[in-house]
């Protein structure tokens, strides 16, 4: 299953952040990404009750979208993942722990690292992809240096300050794929404002090849 969600989201390396998003408006919000080819959602554990809004999404979505959370930092959250139906867990920070428990629950875990040295320790610890956070701080060039001493085939998502004005920067840079909150969704932003925001990121991200 591991391999099927990973090569999904290979193939549209876009995540979508709904930091914000509330249970009552997940599955229209949803339903909008994912009709403007989005197939991977995160709502980060920061927002109104989290773990309803994945639950009611992998609901209403099924198979046609890899649903789960953000800004889990810990083990005890990676348990309420699991139950909400969840099946990616992704953390602002490298946590060995979290990864770990993660990998053990088989679900895909996606930590945030800054520093070679994180890079590594969450590697090591079983993490299936990389996420750059915050990106706008370490730019292109932070990037492109820390890919400089990782295998050439390693996953790694720009996170942070990303627009479509600046992929093709990010992907000349070593970046794979985008972790997009603002620039996606806001709060209070309808399904249809959700879905042209996602359709003209799409968009811009095919035109950077």
């Amino acid at each position: 299953m591991i391999d099927e969600w990973l090569t999904r989201i290979d193939a549209v390396p876009l995540i979508a952040i709904l930091r914000g998003l509330r249970p009552d408006e997940a599955v229209g919000v949803g339903e909008a990404l994912v009709e403007a080819g989005f197939v991977c959602l995160e709502v980060p554990l920061n927002s109104p009750e989290p773990f309803d809004s994945i639950a009611r999404l992998r609901r209403a979505l099924g198979d046609r979208a890899i649903v789960g959370a953000g800004t889990v930092l810990t083990t005890q959250d990676v348990g309420r993942v699991v139950d909400a139906g969840g099946q990616i867990v992704v953390s602002p920070n490298t946590n060995a722990d979290v990864i770990g428990a993660t990998v053990a629950a088989g679900l895909l875990s996606f930590p945030g690292v800054f520093t070679p040295t994180e890079a590594f320790t969450a590697l090591a610890a079983g993490a299936h992809a990389l996420k750059l956070f915050p990106a706008e701080i370490a730019g292109p060039s932070g990037l492109k240096a820390i890919r400089a001493v990782l295998p050439p085939e390693q996953r790694f998502l720009a996170v942070g300050g990303v627009d479509a004005g600046s992929i093709a920067a990010w992907r000349s840079a070593g970046a794979t794929g985008f972790g997009l909150g603002s620039s996606i969704y806001r709060p209070g932003q309808s399904p249809a404002e959700v879905g042209r925001n996602a359709t003209d990121f799409i968009a811009a991200f095919r035109r950077s090849f």
